[in-house]
């Protein structure tokens, strides 16, 4: 076996460590994760340009009286009535 590796332990004993076979567990566990993200990741993508292409767009919130006067303050125009 080309593969094998020998190590000499203290009593002069001799330790095969051979290739694992089959998958390693954490290998497998890695590409699961990240195939469960990626899916999460193109799914939401997905449904993002569905939502543009179908959805109206939103409304803006009214601006108060309020604050409507205190931008014309800053920019220098009196507001009416004063």
């Amino acid at each position: 076996m080309a593969d094998d590796f020998e190590f000499a332990d203290k009593g002069n004993k001799i330790i095969y460590e051979t290739e694992a076979k089959g998958f390693n567990p954490g290998l497998i566990v890695l590409l699961v994760v990240g195939g469960l993200l990626l899916t999460f990741l193109v799914g939401n993508y997905v449904l993002y340009l569905y939502a543009q292409k179908t959805l109206p767009p939103r409304k803006n919130k009214p601006v108060s009286k309020k604050k409507m006067k205190r931008e014309r303050l800053k920019q220098g125009v009196s507001a009416p009535g004063e």
